[in-house]
């Protein structure tokens, strides 16, 4: 479990800069696994998972959750990106398929440190009218997050306490100045199952399953914790050698975490970030879907 106090299990708080993008349309489903890294294909109606779009080299432009109500109506739950921008961007490649891209400013999303009463694993449950709710914790530390047009106040310790429990399980949550720098699997997504090596074309597809098939994955996510703060892009380094980069960075008001594209392969050396020591933990399991 999370070593720091949790909020109570019972306490909903707003999820800052969690943004809802919905498609809906008879090509809906269609759309999403023609530019999305995951396969949508494979999700019966209720289910979700972990994806993005990546650039055409292979790039993370976007990590979410994706929902596939049907096959006419499939939702993206982006916890950082600008998402305004994300559906302006997917727009130009609707062409002539039947979807229709929205930015739905009516839905809110919310957290709770605790148990979902129905969702679990990659089942979600609910209806618009009701709001939504999906199981995004693991079985040691459980977690919801509810979709509704609900609001509620917002709780800065209980949102960095989320932020950081994302960290911690290797969800990275990336800045504006680290999209579009990282391959999924320099991003470790294949702990999330966030992307696919087998179905059809999508961007970025060739450098992904290159990468896979040859096996050319030569980094990967490590967890650091430090005393002083971190920030991303900043360089992780043993002494005059550089080791990886800070892509992600959090702070729950006890720990300063940080994720880190590191060599998979390296010998046990003393790392710091700007001069100061950080110590490396490992990544906790229980956000596959």
């Amino acid at each position: 479990m999370h070593d720091n106090p949790q909020p109570m299990a019972d306490t909903v708080f707003a999820l800052p800069g969690h943004r809802l993008i919905t498609l809906e349309g008879r090509d809906a489903a269609a759309f999403a696994q023609a530019q999305f890294m995951n396969d949508v294909a494979l999700l019966e109606p209720g289910q979700w998972q972990w994806s993005g779009w990546l650039t055409p080299k292979g790039r993370v432009i976007a990590l979410f959750a994706l929902l596939k109500r049907s096959d006419e109506a499939v939702w993206l739950v982006l916890p950082d990106a600008d998402a305004a921008a994300l559906a302006g961007a997917l727009q130009r490649f609707v062409f002539r398929s039947k979807v229709r891209i929205q930015l739905r400013e009516d839905v809110c999303a919310n957290g709770r440190f605790g148990a979902p009463v129905a969702a679990s694993g990659a089942t979600f449950t609910g209806d618009e009218d009701a709001g939504f709710e999906l199981d995004v914790g693991s079985i040691d530390a459980p977690r919801t997050l509810t979709l509704s047009r609900t609001t509620v106040p917002p709780d800065e310790a209980a949102a960095a306490a989320w932020h950081a429990y994302d960290l911690e399980h290797g969800l990275p949550r990336l800045p504006p100045s680290q999209v579009e720098h990282w391959t999924p699997q320099q991003l470790s997504l294949d702990r999330l199952r966030a992307f696919s090596v087998k179905k059809g074309c999508y961007p970025g597809q060739e450098i992904v399953a290159r990468t896979h098939f040859l096996g050319q994955a030569k980094r990967g996510l490590v967890l650091l914790e430090a005393d002083a703060a971190l920030e991303a892009g900043q360089d992780v380094t043993a002494g005059s050698v550089a080791m990886g980069k800070l892509v992600a960075t959090g702070f729950d008001g006890a720990r300063h975490r940080a994720l880190a594209v590191m060599p998979l392969e390296r010998d046990a050396v003393v790392l710091e970030v700007n001069g100061a020591p950080v110590t490396e933990r490992a990544l906790r399991d229980g956000l596959a879907r």
